[in-house]
């Protein structure tokens, strides 16, 4: 009988260990980043800063892959279809929760095709111009605009991608007419504005921060909520007289569904770690990006909300839908 009692006991206290021992023993071999868009855009910025930090603390190697194209859902796509066991992995941004009303008909299910790890940041964009176009102001802006209606111009990193929303929703605050110009991504784009040939694009701010400090290109104001902090002197578009034109542009973190909970938990758990390191902080400051994390659930119920109020932008901007 005691024997019987001690093998019993043996037995459960092994099947007690075996989470915690599955769970140490991810990962066991490098982590694939999918990132939607191109190399240099915010988010692959952001991606690889994050997947830097994490990969020295969980002792594998996190390879960020760029999958851009088609305002992000190519690289979607792979995420929603690749094995669910936490070796791919996407960071996205705000566009994640925009493609269900720009495109007729996906390959996947925005809400029951991933899971939400976490947010990273929030991220602000700017409104930047060429100093050739003699605007200087965002009334001065609205005005060009509203005595040349249709006439002016805007850049966006693809159809229905953040900057894209960004742009409309502020075209509707200050209800004025002007025209989206679509590019595969924000380096393009910002070629484009500084050359004139397009009038003004809502830029995530790391990749014109530099023209922005060397008077290439003007700042008229930032679209979030509250002022960039690497541009505290920039107002933003509430501040310059368009209220109701905040956008929160927001980078995060999912997985495939049905990736096993302790393999969630553990990446957001990395992500909030990484993200109090030094390194990533002073970073985010040179990005103008504010670090913000959610539990999973919390990121998940987020994204839902996301889908609704961004399909009333969708419709209420009359944004085209692709097929």
């Amino acid at each position: 009988m005691k024997l019987i009692q001690a093998t019993a006991l043996a037995v459960l206290a092994l099947a007690t260990t075996l989470p915690a021992t599955a769970q140490q023993a991810y990962p066991n071999k490098p982590i694939r980043v999918i990132v939607p868009f191109a190399a240099g855009s915010t988010t692959d910025i952001i991606a690889r800063a994050i997947a830097d930090k994490m990969g020295q603390s969980m002792g594998q190697t996190l390879v960020v892959d760029n999958r851009g194209g088609a305002s992000g859902t190519i690289g979607q796509a792979a995420v929603a279809t690749s094995a669910p066991d936490g070796y791919t992995i996407m960071i996205h941004s705000s566009s994640h929760t925009v493609s269900p009303s720009t495109f007729a008909k996906l390959s996947f299910d925005t809400i029951n095709d991933f899971a939400g790890i976490t947010p990273i940041s929030s991220t602000p964009n700017v409104l930047v111009i060429a100093p050739s176009k003699n605007i200087k102001t965002l009334p001065a802006l609205v005005a060009s605009a509203k005595a040349n209606p249709g006439k002016m111009n805007f850049a966006s990193a693809g159809q229905g991608s953040a900057t894209h929303l960004n742009a409309e929703k502020f075209k509707m605050a200050a209800q004025i007419d002007a025209v989206n110009i679509p590019f595969k991504g924000s380096a393009e784009a910002i070629t484009e504005v500084l050359s004139g040939r397009v009038d003004y694009y809502f830029s995530p701010i790391s990749p014109v921060i530099g023209q922005i400090k060397d008077g290439s290109l003007l700042a008229l104001a930032v679209g979030s909520p509250r002022r960039a902090s690497a541009l505290p002197d920039v107002p933003t578009t509430a501040e310059a007289g368009v209220p109701g034109s905040e956008f929160n542009f927001w980078i995060g973190m999912m997985a495939p569904a049905k990736t096993p909970r302790d393999i969630v938990n553990r990446l957001h758990d990395e992500v909030v770690k990484a993200l109090a390191t030094p390194e990533v902080k002073e970073r985010f400051l040179k990005l103008g990006a504010d670090a913000w994390t959610l539990k999973p659930e919390q990121f998940d119920a987020y994204i839902k909300e996301e889908i609704k109020s961004n399909a009333a932008l969708v419709k209420a901007a009359g944004l085209q839908v692709a097929n």
